[in-house]
């Protein structure tokens, strides 16, 4: 099954890069222009993981991390902080805030899909491994 994510970024072009290359390796991609319309859709899809641009219009990463992150339903969806936004402090900003992981822009095409392919295997270990904790009791 492919994963589902959820990309909230507001740069057109950003966007078209970013679900161009995921799309090419199977993987479903649904786009939010701004945090609330992300929040929004995030709560009624539940992706398997969230692409957020921290650099938004109206309300910024930062704090659609944090709303993200008091859903409940979205407890276990990582989030990935893709951001231009990389001076000293700017990762542990974006971890602070409630994402899981940080890439950098401009991303690298070669290896953008890798990195993101990543961040959802660790996860399904994660739930692999709670699941079989779960089942011993």
């Amino acid at each position: 099954m492919s994963a589902n994510i959820l990309l909230i970024e507001d740069n057109e072009l950003n966007r078209y890069l970013a679900t161009f290359l995921l799309e090419k390796s199977g993987y479903a991609v649904t786009c939010a222009i701004d945090g609330p319309q992300g929040i929004s859709m995030a709560r009624d899809m539940i992706p398997d993981l969230i692409l957020l641009d921290i650099q938004l219009p109206s309300m910024d990463g930062y704090a659609v991390a944090q709303s993200l992150r008091a859903e409940n339903l979205l407890d276990n969806v990582p989030i990935v902080a893709v951001t231009s936004y990389a001076m000293p402090g700017d990762r542990d900003k974006a971890l602070d805030a409630g994402c899981n992981g940080y890439i950098e822009k401009p991303i690298n095409p070669d290896t953008f899909v890798e990195e993101i392919g990543a961040f959802l295997r660790h996860n399904d270990q994660e739930a692999d491994y709670a699941q079989s904790t779960h089942t011993r009791s």
